[in-house]
């Protein structure tokens, strides 16, 4: 957050420290949870949560991690896996641990170099298999270090160590998962000139066409998508929010399960994060208490913790799984599955001043809301007969047609009575002015003496609550 928000925050002297703390604490995470997968592996306690996975998608996930690894010693990446390619039954996630594992080795040990990813089908031994193979042009290895690749803790040699860094367990691990799931990885690679490493999993049994993926489709900007987050922790719920909020959608917090029951009621948000461990009420309870509420059974729960506990997730119902600390890109991607394909909030403003048009452009902007504006009340009526706004801004004294007069015109016309109207206005006014404003507006706030969350807030209330209908053209 203090990265991507530096001009804010004033900590753009501090970036480079800042990277090196980031990328400290992301090399031990790393570490750890690469400990933690090869000691549930040799304990068998590591669950498989098989799925029919849409390739291409998953593809273009992994291959976004992975530009960034490639940049860094800049490599040209190239991806040829083809779009009607077959769906396979995989643990995605593994899946993507894998080719990431994969991406990760080849990126290291290549500067100014390529690295592919060749997805293709392929029949061996009379059975369909699927092949992902990752090419690189970097150092390459020797026979001799080929021999001991695949053992733990064991990088090709000292010197490779000391240079390249890394702890010698995501070849290892990577061998074992593919084992896991019923497959292998085979490497061929020659001193100097590059290794290819090809991971080959069970293929489809029968050639089906690709299910559609929500995830790929391009989302809305509607910021009334309300994203619900339950986290005992003040840091985490934070940067969830904080993540969300810059994809444009409204998010409120609770900090324990009894309190995200409560505003789950209230709310109805679209989608819910939830933390598993806290002390009031755990996650698994709180979801347990969701799936039984027929009003909130059917809100899509996205579960957020440290442990590792996909499959029982999956099995209490949770449309979603992300670990701790969170990955912003996976947290939206998943989040956005569950988005109300809904158009934004249109808002037309009325104002003859120019400056006060452009203040309050400015406050409505950053809900990434349609703004169109008029300078006055026969301006307003054309912009009415082009589209049918989702609430009107109202300046009262203006040239050619006031507002008094414009409210009058919008009750005259069946398809413009119910728009809502809020008047911002400079005038006192009189309980004249306010008899002829009665009828057809909203709210009166005063220029100068109100603050804009209370106008923002006050048109999230009005759509929220006022039916949409299709925009039809005045008759």
């Amino acid at each position: 957050m203090m990265v991507s928000n530096a001009a804010k925050f004033g900590t753009e002297k501090a970036l480079e420290p800042l990277r090196r703390v980031h990328r400290a604490g992301n090399h031990l995470l790393g570490l750890i949870n690469q400990v933690l997968d090869l000691s549930k592996i040799e304990a068998g306690k590591l669950e498989l949560s098989p799925e029919v996975v849409n390739l291409p998608p998953l593809i273009d996930e992994v291959v976004g991690t992975a530009r960034q690894l490639a940049e860094q010693n800049r490599n040209k990446l190239i991806v040829d896996c083809p779009q009607d390619i077959a769906p396979i039954t995989v643990d995605p996630m593994r899946l993507r641990q894998i080719l990431i594992n994969l991406f990760s080795n080849a990126c290291k040990f290549t500067k100014d170099g390529e690295v592919t990813l060749t997805v293709k089908e392929s029949v061996r031994d009379g059975r369909n298999w699927m092949d992902f193979a990752v090419r690189d042009t970097g150092i390459g290895m020797t026979p001799e270090q080929l021999a001991k690749l695949f053992q733990e803790f064991t990088q090709a040699d000292a010197s490779t160590a000391r240079q390249f860094g890394g702890t010698g367990l995501g070849l290892a691990i990577t061998q074992k998962l593919s084992r896991m799931m019923g497959g292998d990885v085979a490497v061929t690679s020659q001193a100097g000139k590059g290794s290819v490493f090809t991971v080959c999993l069970p293929g489809p049994n029968v050639r089906q066409a690709a299910p559609e993926t929500l995830a790929s489709e391009p989302a809305p900007t509607d910021t009334r998508n309300c994203v619900l987050v339950i986290d005992d922790d003040a840091t985490s719920r934070e940067l969830i929010a904080h993540h969300l909020k810059q994809e444009g959608y409204q998010v409120i917090t609770a900090a324990g399960g009894l309190e995200g029951i409560k505003k789950a009621k209230e709310v109805r948000p679209i989608a819910i994060t939830l933390d598993v461990m806290m002390p009031d009420l755990d996650g698994w309870a709180v979801l347990a208490a969701l799936r039984r509420d027929p009003e909130l059974a059917d809100i899509p729960v996205i579960m957020a913790t440290i442990l590792d506990e996909q499959h029982r997730a999956a099995t209490l119902g949770a449309a979603g799984y992300i670990t701790k600390p969170i990955d912003r890109d996976r947290l939206i991607t998943l989040v956005k599955r569950f988005m109300v394909q809904a158009r934004p909030t249109r808002v037309l403003v009325v104002e003859d001043d120019a400056t006060q048009r452009e203040r309050m452009r400015q406050w409505l902007d950053a809900e990434h809301w349609t703004i169109t504006e008029a300078e006055n009340g026969s301006v307003a009526l054309e912009r009415l007969r082009g589209e049918r706004p989702d609430v009107i801004l109202l300046d009262l004294m203006m040239p050619d047609m006031d507002g008094f007069q414009l409210v009058a015109a919008l009750q005259q016309e069946k398809h413009w009575r119910n728009i809502p109207v809020i008047v911002i206005t400079a005038r006192d006014l009189t309980a004249a002015d306010r008899a002829r404003l009665s009828t057809g507006v909203e709210r009166v706030l005063v220029k100068d003496a109100f603050d804009p969350r209370q106008l923002v807030d006050k048109i999230r209330q009005i759509v929220g609550r006022v039916p949409r209908p299709v925009p039809e053209r005045a008759s």
